[in-house]
């Protein structure tokens, strides 16, 4: 079983990233935001409450989302690890995640932090914006949200290094030559795709 967290600054290559591991790895990717978009997209009750917040930068509230990755982790692809993207992004999430982890008697495996300079991550989501009409994605909106990560998400990363679990990698680059990175730092850590194949 291979439990992993992505976590990194908006435009970092973290949804990238999230469907090379989870393939190598043999795990779903789980990302809250995908979800949230997804009920935007459907019109859901979960949808419309999120799509306020998603539309101004700001992290949707934790009850919801909390909510919602607990339903997610219970699901049946999810038994035998897994890979979490955006989630948890606060102090208060981790608690959550790590009271849910700890009632199945788990824990994470590692942590990923992808650095990227905060001017590239801004063209790149400005990039994109352009590409797929995302709504999210406006300079202004993507300066916020990287305050917004800076001041909560951040956090996070002194939280998971005392507990030695944090791998810290470089996200610039081209995809492949990142990925090597991370499955590299990995198998130092004692993960390797060897592990799924072999169960």
């Amino acid at each position: 079983m291979t439990r992993l967290l992505l976590i990194g600054p908006p435009g970092a290559g973290k949804g990238t990233q999230a469907a090379r591991l989870a393939e190598i790895y043999g795990i779903p990717a789980i990302s809250t935001g995908d979800i949230f978009r997804s009920n935007v997209k459907n019109g859901t009750e979960l949808g419309t409450k999120a799509k306020a917040f998603m539309d101004a930068g700001d992290n949707v509230p934790d009850s919801l989302t909390n909510a919602l990755i607990r339903d997610r982790l219970e699901e049946d692809d999810a038994q035998d690890g897994f890979l979490l993207d955006g989630y948890p992004r606060t102090t208060d999430q981790v608690r959550e995640l790590d009271s849910f982890l700890a009632s199945h008697g788990a824990a994470l495996d590692a942590v990923v932090e992808l650095e990227a300079d905060p001017e590239v991550v801004i063209s790149r989501l400005r990039k994109r914006a352009l590409e797929q009409g995302r709504s999210d994605d406006t300079e202004a909106v993507v300066r916020h949200r990287l305050e917004v990560y800076s001041e909560q998400t951040a956090p996070l990363i002194n939280v998971y290094a005392s507990r030695d679990v944090l791998v810290t990698i470089d996200a610039l680059g081209e995809i492949d030559a990142v990925t090597a990175r991370i499955t590299e730092a990995l198998v130092e850590r004692g993960i390797s795709s060897a592990d799924v194949t072999s169960r």
